[in-house]
Formats: C-alpha cells, sequence, structure tokens
C-alpha cells in the first residue's frame, strides 16, 4: 500500500459540503496511519484535469449527497477507468433515490414503513389542503417527512399533529421537488454498516441513535453531545440479528458494493423496518460508521485499506 497514491474525493457543491470535507479529512488520517500515500482533492471543475494528469492507484470517494452518492462521480471514474471504492454508479442511482429502494426491498418482503411520494407540482396544481388532508386519512399520523434524495436528513421532519404539516412541507421541499411521506415508526433506531469482504457482505455490531430532541434530524447528527450512541446497540439477540440480516439483504438486494450502511428501526413488536439506505456514509467524529469499526474491533484505517485493494484488484 505504500507505494500506492490513493485520492481521498470530498467537498463538492451539496448542501453537505462541510460534512463531506469532515469525512475525507478522517478517513485521509486514518489510511496514513497505516502506511497509505493520501492526497485530499475536492470534487470540482479541477477534477477531471487531475484524474487524467495525476491518475491515482485508486479513489476513495468521501463525498455526501448529490453527484457523490446519486452515481454521477462514479460514471465519470468508470468512463476514465479509475478503481474506486464504493457502489457502482448504477446502483449508487438505485439506492440515491429512496421509493425506488424502499420499493425493491418491500418486494423482496422486508418490512418497511407505508409511504407516498408527491412532486411538489402535485400540491400546486390540486391545491395543498386537500393533498395534504388525503395523505393524514392515507398513512395516519405522526408522519415522517423527508425529501425522496439526499442525505443527512436535511429537511426531514416528523409531524405529529396535520396543524405543523403545511410548514414542515415547506421546509422539506427546500431540499428538493418530491416529498416521501411515510408513516413514522416509533421504536429504537440503528444504523448497520455492512463491508464487503472475502466470504461477501458482513453486518458490523449496529449502532443505537438516542437523540436528545426525539429526532435524528442534521443539528442532531453533527452537534457532539446532542445524541447518545450505544455501539453495539441495547439490543436483545434476536434483534440484534434481525438487524445485521437486514442490511446484508438490503447491500445484496440493491447490488451495493464495499462498504453501505443501512438505517434501520426496531419496533416495539420486534419488528425490523427498513428506513433508507447510504452508499457513502458519513466518517466524521459523530458519524455512525466508525463507532461500528470501533465496536467492532476493528481499524478504519485498516478496512478502508483493504476495500482499496479490492478495488485495485477489479
Amino acid at each position: 500500500m505504500a507505494d500506492r497514491m490513493v485520492a481521498v474525493l470530498s467537498g463538492g457543491l451539496s448542501h453537505e459540503r462541510e460534512v463531506s470535507i469532515r469525512s475525507g479529512r478522517r478517513l485521509s488520517a486514518a489510511l496514513r496511519s497505516v502506511g497509505v500515500t493520501v492526497e485530499e482533492w475536492d470534487a470540482d471543475a479541477s477534477l477531471l484535469t487531475r484524474l487524467r494528469d495525476h491518475r491515482p492507484d485508486a479513489v476513495v470517494v468521501a463525498l455526501h449527497g448529490g453527484e457523490g452518492e446519486n452515481g454521477s462521480v462514479q460514471a465519470i471514474l468508470e468512463m476514465l477507468g479509475v478503481p474506486y471504492v464504493g457502489t457502482d454508479s448504477r446502483a449508487c442511482r438505485r439506492a440515491w433515490d429512496k421509493p425506488t429502494a424502499k420499493a425493491e426491498l418491500a418486494r423482496a418482503g422486508l418490512a418497511t414503513p407505508e409511504w407516498i411520494v408527491l412532486p411538489h407540482a402535485t400540491f400546486r396544481e390540486l391545491g395543498a389542503k386537500p393533498v395534504l388532508d388525503a395523505m393524514v386519512s392515507t398513512l395516519g399520523l405522526p408522519l415522517m417527512l423527508k425529501p425522496d434524495q439526499g442525505g443527512s436528513a436535511l429537511g426531514a421532519q416528523v409531524v405529529r399533529d396535520a396543524a405543523e404539516l403545511p410548514p414542515a412541507m415547506v421546509g422539506c421541499l427546500a431540499y428538493g421537488d418530491t416529498v416521501l411521506a411515510e408513516q413514522f415508526i416509533s421504536g429504537v433506531e440503528v444504523a448497520v454498516t455492512v463491508i464487503d469482504g472475502e466470504d461477501g457482505p458482513t453486518a458490523l455490531p449496529a449502532v443505537e441513535i438516542v437523540p436528545e430532541s426525539g429526532v435524528y434530524d442534521y443539528t442532531a447528527r453533527y452537534t457532539a453531545g446532542l445524541t447518545d450512541f450505544h455501539a453495539p446497540a441495547r439490543l436483545d439477540a434476536a434483534s440484534a440479528k434481525a438487524v445485521g440480516e437486514l442490511a446484508v439483504a438490503a447491500h445484496r438486494l440493491l447490488g451495493l458494493r464495499d462498504v453501505s450502511r443501512t438505517d434501520a428501526v426496531v419496533a416495539e413488536g420486534g419488528t425490523v423496518y427498513f428506513l433508507e439506505v447510504n452508499v457513502s456514509p458519513g466518517l466524521t467524529e459523530t458519524s455512525l460508521l466508525p463507532m461500528a469499526v470501533e465496536a467492532a474491533g476493528q481499524s478504519l484505517g485498516e478496512i478502508y485499506a483493504g476495500l482499496i485493494e479490492r478495488a485495485v484488484a477489479r
């Protein structure tokens, strides 16, 4: 690995730029600690020139949101023939669109909260009040609102009273043109990291998420002290096994590669519900993947160094 030059892509122009920069810095430090030669590259207008003129042996995509998760940057790397760690461009697109990912897993028989997807134009053309009334009548309350694409819980809100719905919709639509509304499932919220190895995908210990506010939104995710985490999650053996199996199933069914993180909730009756999946999990000081790695007794740098070797060998 010391003879290889690895480029860590971070930054970019999405709403999650600052988080991505933090992820890139932490990952770069972890890789350097295990002897990998790393350069940190911003995903800007100079990227294609740098890839051609200073071609790295491999790239690790530490971009969050937008081009880093919807398959755009991955498609560029594929066109240039540059090995990279992560899911290929087509599977990225499937996972990036939350309703598509939910539908794929539901067809496979996995539990996910009931949902409705509506574009902004529907509210404008048919009238916001009757559409919102129908939404509440169909799904009930409370509801979880989130943009149909995107990460870091930007625009995501829990609505417990119908009067809160109109302003919540406005806030959600600030981050995208289409809203995913789903039944809010109360229970133990967990995140499960999956890593590909020689024997296939393996789930790391689940991380339990307990936000002070009760909602794991952007502020709760990236402000130290606003959320308590338990790694491994405080689950009984059966539930711990079930969340791991769900995450591996999502990884396989969506065609993901190298690393993913599935967000899920264990309801009071024990049913595990799939919420969404992330193909470029955060790596900041408050991110969940590093906590899972530590709970598994492993090293972030060694795991990613192994993934880089897999990428180069493909």
